[in-house]
């Protein structure tokens, strides 16, 4: 007769994510990569080609250090929205089902970044207006105040319905979004443990790197074609395959346009996110019902 030793299961590692610790995470590190996401959009959207660094010197020299900063409180209600309910949704989610695959995982993503999409679609629409605002002709400026002056003043201005304008291609790139982020970064947190790893700051940042990378892929294609079609006056695309057909003009290099600044941006923005989601989930999270076993005795499921 055998018998197997108990093994000591660490409680911070047992612990879930609370619903809303992806919005809160992601909030904090926009703070941080705003500069670089407004870079992005910049990227995609101008017709001069400046790279990065040059497109960076020219706003800060004509406009100041500060202008790196424009759109920031769109940003932070876009990851109070969209980003939220991405990760809430997942989080309640693998709570209710299997995540034990990728397909699963992939699964509940999909579904949890498609209906993100649709939630947060006005503020993102208010984010890439914002952002593009420094850019253009003084007198062609809208001149938002801030995030929530631009939903009024589009609702009185243009109609409430324009808030969801392109909202069905948010919701695609939502939903290729959160498969790239969340679910590659779970199976890849899973792989790396599997293989040994333990659950550290250099695990989370490894996988981290490869969801970043995977999310970046999937998505530019899509990111580019969101961007024009939100920016653009009214007149320009006749709809969503227009932009497509007028891109595709551009040849294939054009749907990967500014792919190095999204990547450059989401890279640190990923890590910054789950690095604090995991010092979230392991300080502030809940441990799951435990599980009654033979005797008096209860146990944390593996």
């Amino acid at each position: 007769m055998s018998l197997r030793r108990p093994v000591r299961i660490a409680y911070n590692e047992q612990r879930l994510v609370r619903w809303y610790f992806g919005g809160l995470a992601s909030s904090l590190a926009t703070v941080v990569t705003h500069p670089l996401d407004l870079i992005k959009v910049l990227a995609q959207t101008q017709v001069e080609k400046l790279s990065m660094v040059s497109s960076t010197k020219k706003i800060v020299r004509e406009q100041g250090v500060l202008a790196l900063y424009n759109g920031i409180s769109a940003s932070l209600l876009r990851q109070c929205t969209y980003t939220m309910a991405r990760f809430g949704i997942y989080a309640v989610g693998s709570n209710a089902m299997d995540t034990s695959t990728m397909a699963r995982k992939s699964f509940l993503a999909a579904v949890a970044g498609a209906l993100g999409g649709f939630v947060g679609a006005p503020a993102d629409l208010i984010n890439v207006r914002l952002q593009n605002d420094i850019k253009l002709p003084q007198q062609e400026r809208r001149n938002y105040k801030h995030a929530i002056d631009g939903l009024v003043r589009i609702g009185r201005e243009e109609g409430w319905r324009t808030l969801w304008n392109g909202s069905s291609m948010v919701a695609v790139r939502g939903l290729f979004m959160t498969v790239g982020q969340i679910a590659f970064y779970e199976q890849s947190k899973d792989i790396l443990i599997h293989m040994g790893l333990p659950h550290s700051m250099g695990t989370y940042i490894t996988a981290s790197i490869i969801s970043a990378t995977a999310a970046t892929t999937m998505t530019q294609p899509i990111d580019v074609v969101k961007t024009r079609r939100m920016n653009a006056k009214p007149g320009v695309y006749s709809g969503l395959m227009d932009v497509f057909m007028q891109t595709t003009k551009e040849g294939p290099k054009a749907f990967f346009k500014g792919y190095l600044p999204a990547l450059t941006r989401l890279l640190p923005h990923t890590v910054m996110l789950f690095l604090l989601l995991e010092y979230m989930r392991t300080h502030f999270g809940y441990l799951p019902e435990p599980i009654r076993t033979a005797g008096s005795y209860y146990r944390y499921e593996d």
